[in-house]
């Protein structure tokens, strides 16, 4: 069985409000840290794509996170490092 639905709404309300609050309420620059985020992100599977059809295998995906956390944890991490490049920028 799955899920109810309203445990993913839950969770999304609980990653913006965690979002937010990295910065310091600032909601300008919560949606400037998510976007550069993701630009990062597009960037890295772009990378990853272009090495795969280049007949590149990468390692094991996300091998850092086995030894590291769990994909949550270092999700976190890595926003706190947008918004403080994007606090010095």
């Amino acid at each position: 069985m799955s899920e109810p639905v309203f445990s993913d709404d839950r969770r999304y309300e609980q990653a913006c409000d965690q979002a937010i609050a990295m910065c310091d309420g600032n909601l300008r620059s919560t949606i400037k840290a998510l976007i550069m985020a993701n630009e990062y992100l597009e960037i890295e599977l772009a990378e990853l794509q272009a090495a795969v059809e280049a007949g590149c295998v990468p390692k094991i995906a996300f091998s850092s996170e086995v030894a590291a956390g769990s994909r949550e944890e270092n999700a976190s991490k890595q926003e706190a490092s947008v918004h403080a490049r994007s606090s010095a920028a």
